[in-house]
């Protein structure tokens, strides 16, 4: 089966973003610079420091991200939100406290009706995560 991971863009803050998320969520975080890429030579000086990819990854989360901005510019909306399956009461709470240091804790993690413990939040970085702990009966 086909495997969907989350791409964050980031306008010069990819490595400053990426590792705060790998403190948040552990994992192993490599980075590849345009300086370091075949792009290299085409790139401004300035840009040569800029993200050209990112990948964390801890077991079954990868998590990728890029300073890599379309011509447009970037656009940060709310119809995109990283949804975080935790594995205990623990993990949540302490993926919780830390991902919404400096963000904005818009629910605060509660028991659902349908069974989890759930709450959600955005990010200093503008984004939104949706953290999930089903609880075993």
């Amino acid at each position: 089966m086909a495997q969907i991971n989350s791409y964050l863009t980031f306008n010069g803050n990819c490595r400053e973003a990426m590792t705060f998320y790998q403190d948040c969520l552990g994992g192993e975080l490599v980075f590849q610079t345009i300086g370091e890429s075949p792009l290299s030579s085409d790139m401004p000086e300035q840009m040569k420091n800029c993200i050209l990819h990112s990948t964390l990854s801890k077991g079954a989360l990868v998590l990728m991200a890029s300073d890599m901005v379309s011509e447009q510019g970037l656009i940060k909306g709310n119809s995109v939100s990283l949804s975080l399956n935790c594995s205990s009461e623990e993990e949540i709470k302490a993926c919780y406290a830390k991902l919404s240091a400096g963000g904005t804790a818009t629910h605060p993690l509660e028991e659902s009706f349908w069974g989890t413990l759930f709450g959600d939040l955005t990010d200093k970085f503008g984004t939104h995560w949706i953290l999930n702990y089903t609880k075993k009966s």
